[in-house]
């Protein structure tokens, strides 16, 4: 009996044992996330064309990208770039030789697929100079969709200066088409075209041969629909309505790059051939370019079309759900257009970038809805599964956050404003007019005395994580305008949500301003106060101590909102200046060694600053040896060289080649936060040599020229608190002030020849040097050109290398989007395959307000937190088994005893 009494409690104690520690376990893990939660797997495919086949959905794009999806969240990469091992072609450099070497080029661009009656598929291929129309046009055939394909040879060819082109004139590149850019398409009726063309003389249409997929003969380029004199006007894409019996050309206007404006367009005819007519009713057979004005004229073509779709964000403020800025897209375009004749329903399929994501891109797909104009509406968020449903006008009323795209070809990003749907009808807040719901869902807006007719739509908003209330609608003029709904809270429940959300980050050592936000959620006031104004002022200005110790300061942030009003403090500490060095001297004597000995080496990386397995080799430099780059790899340099807003950098480089975006020489605090170097800028400097920036916006620092390829040339640039001065050869290129205060603490990232997104550098580099709390002048920059003697400012005074400050981590440079491609027409393409990510990664929700979160910065080697309580859970857990055991033990012997 005191046996089975013994075991009972023994058991009793085992069960107790293994529940309490699940029992704190489940109470100490994140909170899982509703299973109905849409998940995404992304792609990165430049001027994506789609192609239903097999049960799924291709899309094919520039340098010869492809993806496929069932269902256009979830996206497989098929291929990335015109390489020999891409797998529609059993070796294209090879197969499209004649194309290559026509178009000077060794990459292609856009690309389209169709099936003809044959039940082949084909693919229509083209390849461009890039700095001129000089591109051939191609069809290649394959079996199956995902090939491979066998050429069938040029069809079309452009950009024969003073030669004859394919109408029998002399090419005129303000009058003839650019053959690049072409989509395939059956009208109504059974007849097979192809639309075509970029920029030069405009979009053009030829009449094609079903059975060959070659054009009919004797029809030169075509017949014009748009454009000409260089109008930037591309990525022509014709689509037929059942339901309203039109044929809809979308097209992109403006530059495809982050600072190019690329927004997305559409015009109607009741002919595949055109005339194609805007929503005011405008022939576009004659809208092109101004020839008086400069090249790319804009502003001519501007009025025309209805944009649909331009960059914008979301805002989301501090105090609102969520993480990140909010939800956005920056030069969205080149779409595609898939269209369900069994249901109506609509899919723009796009390639866009993302605010302070540089060149990244990625496929996105948003549905779209016919107004009761016949126009379509984009949908505001991306495709999460949702279809239109029955709303109720009850549901309608709150508040919305409201952008409205306009007409305008510009880099501005559209950011959200506020304004209330009332349940009187009117509109108020930042616009004001009047709303009504016409039958179940349809969305009639009156605001500022413009018209705007479209949908109410439920979607997922992937900043708050929720489903919410949207309209999308557009103007008789030819703008769309959309609203999100937003949270609805009282004065006290949005200061308590600000309160909640206001961050500074790290400011256990601060060496740099700090950013002091002034409003939060709903136009929320935020004051400050310093307990310490000689250190840190009420405006966030940082003064560093100079007596060698540093000072704490309490910063009081004070948020009102109406009546409501709440106080959260902040501890800085503030570090004191430090003496001026040459913080790092890289010479590449056959090594990543730094000469000062007081940094660690370099370490190769892959193609990104993410990835492993590259290598650097070594020859005759500038001065001794030089490290070679061989446009696959890079060098990742200790973290930390620069702490300071003053600085400076100079190396000597020898590009074998020079691509857009590439750089030479990186810094980053994050990956919206950094400074590069790089040897051919984008289309808004000219392609010239370039600093560029990106900090909550953008900072251009044109050099006036290009470096050239395989010649030794000199850079140097400095920043003194602002002041930007960019040397080449010892001549000042650039001046320029109100530059980015990049390296605000001790952890940001360095990195020769890669970043995160872009092709690596090829070439050569050598003497590589970083100063620190130092802006060399302009007299010492000349005389280290002409002489090649390393100014010296003081002795180096920085400590040994330390792994935790010094060493180059694995875990500094992970990629926010790993994946993410920066494909351009006129590049090779350096894309990897998509992630899958759930929507709480979505869009922008990875970047946050505080700077401790930021994705590379090293979080060491510790264990997690749910790391470290597992493990104090089981060993508590096992202590209590051992105590029972002792127990039980002793009871059972004290039993035998009795």
């Amino acid at each position: 009996m005191k046996r089975n009494v013994s075991r009972r409690l023994l058991m009793f104690f085992l069960a107790v044992v293994l529940v309490i520690p699940q029992y704190l376990l489940s109470n100490d893990t994140t909170v899982v996330k509703a299973a109905a939660d849409p998940v995404y797997k992304r792609a990165s495919v430049h001027d994506p064309s789609v192609i239903e086949a097999d049960g799924q959905f291709y899309v094919f794009g520039s340098h010869l990208a492809a993806a496929k999806t069932k269902d256009f969240m979830q996206w497989e990469q098929i291929s990335s770039s015109v390489s020999a091992d891409n797998p529609l072609f059993e070796n294209v450099l090879e197969e499209l030789k004649e194309t290559f070497d026509w178009a000077e080029s060794d990459t292609l661009w856009a690309a389209d697929v169709i099936q003809l009656e044959d039940g082949k598929y084909y693919m229509y291929y083209n390849a461009c100079k890039g700095d001129s129309p000089r591109s051939a046009l191609g069809v290649a055939v394959s079996d199956s969709v995902d090939g491979p394909y066998k050429d069938q040879g040029i069809i079309l060819k452009s950009g024969m200066w003073d030669e004859e082109s394919e109408d029998g004139t002399i090419y005129d590149a303000t009058k003839h088409p650019n053959a690049v850019d072409p989509d395939v398409f059956f009208d109504k009726n059974g007849k097979l075209w192809m639309v075509y063309g970029s920029y030069s003389g405009g979009i053009f249409i030829l009449e094609m041969d079903p059975k060959t997929g070659k054009q009919l003969p004797n029809q030169g380029y075509g017949k014009k629909l748009l454009g000409g004199n260089h109008s930037r006007i591309e990525g022509a894409y014709i689509q037929y309505s059942k339901e309203t019996d039109y044929y809809y050309m979308y097209l992109s206007f403006g530059g495809l790059d982050s600072t190019g404006g690329y927004n997305m367009r559409v015009v109607r005819s009741k002919t595949p051939d055109g005339p194609y007519y805007d929503a005011a009713g405008n022939d576009m057979t004659n809208v092109k370019a101004d020839p008086t004005l400069p090249l790319f004229d804009d502003k001519s073509i501007e009025p025309y079309g209805v944009k649909l779709m331009g960059s914008y964000l979301f805002k989301r403020e501090v105090g609102e759900s969520g993480t990140g800025i909010g939800t956005g897209y920056v030069s969205p375009g080149h779409n595609s257009v898939y269209y369900d004749e069994s249901t109506d329903e609509q899919y723009l399929i796009f390639h866009t970038r993302f605010p302070e994501r540089g060149e990244q891109h990625e496929i996105r797909v948003h549905k779209m809805y016919m107004n009761e104009a016949g126009w379509p509406v984009v949908s505001p968020y991306e495709y999460a599964g949702e279809s239109l449903q029955d709303v109720a006008a009850a549901d309608i009323t709150g508040d919305y956050k409201f952008i409205n795209h306009g007409k305008d070809i510009s880099a501005e990003i559209k950011k959200s404003v506020l304004i209330s749907l009332n349940s009187d009808g009117t509109i108020s807040g930042e616009v004001s007019g009047t709303w009504k719901e016409k039958g179940s869902n349809k969305a009639e807006l009156t605001i500022d005395g413009k018209v705007y007719n479209g949908v109410f739509v439920s979607q997922w908003d992937p900043t708050s994580k929720t489903n919410v209330l949207t309209f999308t609608a557009t103007s008789s003029e030819g703008v769309s305008v959309w609203g999100s709904k937003a949270e609805s809270k009282t004065d006290e429940e949005i200061v308590e949500a600000v309160k909640s959300g206001l961050e500074l980050g790290d400011t256990t050592a601060v060496i740099s301003n700090l950013k002091l936000i002034t409003e939060g959620l709903r136009g929320a006031q935020i004051s400050w106060s310093s307990s310490n104004l000689d250190v840190v002022t009420n405006d966030g200005r940082v003064i560093r101590p100079t007596n060698g110790a540093a000072a704490t300061v309490t910063l009081t942030a004070t948020i009102t909102k109406g009546e409501a009003v709440a106080e959260k403090t902040f501890e800085i500490t503030v570090l004191p200046e430090e003496k001026g060095k040459l913080a790092a001297h890289y010479a590449f004597e056959g090594n990543l060694t730094d000469s000062t000995g007081t940094q660690a080496d370099g370490q190769p990386t892959g193609n990104l600053i993410s990835n492993t397995g590259g290598a650097i080799s070594y020859t005759e430099g500038k001065t001794g040896q030089g490290a070679i780059f061989d446009g696959a790899s890079g060098v990742l340099l200790p973290k930390g060289l620069i702490s300071s807003n003053k600085y400076s950098v100079s190396f000597w480089l020898n590009p074998e080649q020079l691509t857009n975006y590439t750089t030479a020489f990186f810094g980053a605090k994050s990956d919206v936060n950094w400074i590069s170097f790089v040897p051919k800028g984008h289309d808004g400097v000219g392609n010239n040599s370039m600093i560029w920036s990106n900090n909550d916006g953008w900072y251009d620092a044109d050099a006036g020229t290009q470096i050239p390829a395989n010649v030794w040339s000199h850079i140097a640039f400095t920043v003194d608190n602002g002041a930007l001065n960019v040397y080449i050869n010892g001549e000042k290129a650039f001046s320029g002030t109100d530059f980015f205060n990049v390296f605000t603490d001790k952890n940001a990232l360095f990195a020769l020849g890669v970043n995160y997104w872009d092709i690596p550098f090829k070439g050569l580099m050598d003497e590589v040097l970083v100063y620190d709390s130092v802006a060399l002048s302009e007299d010492t920059i000349k005389d280290y050109y002409n002489t090649g003697t390393i100014p010296v400012v003081s002795e180096p005074i920085t400590p040994a290398p330390d792994e935790e400050t010094d060493k180059p981590e694995e875990d500094d440079t992970t990629s926010p989007e790993d994946g993410a491609g920066t494909d351009k027409p006129d590049d090779n393409n350096s894309g990897e395959d998509g992630s899958e990510e759930t929507a709480e990664n979505e869009e922008l929700g990875n970047v946050t307000d505080d700077s401790d979160k930021d994705s590379v910065k090293g979080e060491g080697h510790g264990l997690p937190n749910t790391a470290t309580n597992s493990f104090n859970y089981l060993m508590a857990g096992i202590a209590m088994i051992v105590i029972g055991a002792c127990a039980f033990l002793f009871k059972r012997k004290r039993a035998r005893i009795e």
